[in-house]
């Protein structure tokens, strides 16, 4: 998951698509394990960054449950969708 956030976080990285969809293949087992992080950080990559409403739908679906466990990031994204 680190190499997932850091590839992320990375300025000039972070922005090409192959390397998005490296990071939410590394980030995908955690967040169905539960890591709130992870399903904060991939529900904003799917929300964001996906054209089809099927991965749209699962990222609404994973920031939903990153926001009910308290993650902040989660809450502002759902907030921002919402509108």
């Amino acid at each position: 998951m680190r190499v997932a956030l850091w590839l992320l976080d990375s300025p000039r990285l972070g922005q090409t698509p192959s390397v998005k969809r490296i990071a939410g293949n590394l980030l995908k087992q955690p967040a169905r394990k539960g890591c709130v992080q992870a399903q904060s950080r991939l529900g904003r990559l799917l929300c964001r960054d996906c054209g089809n409403t099927r991965d749209r739908r699962i990222g609404l679906e994973l920031l939903r449950q990153a926001a009910r466990a308290g993650d902040h990031c989660a809450q502002l994204e759902l907030e921002r969708l919402s509108r």
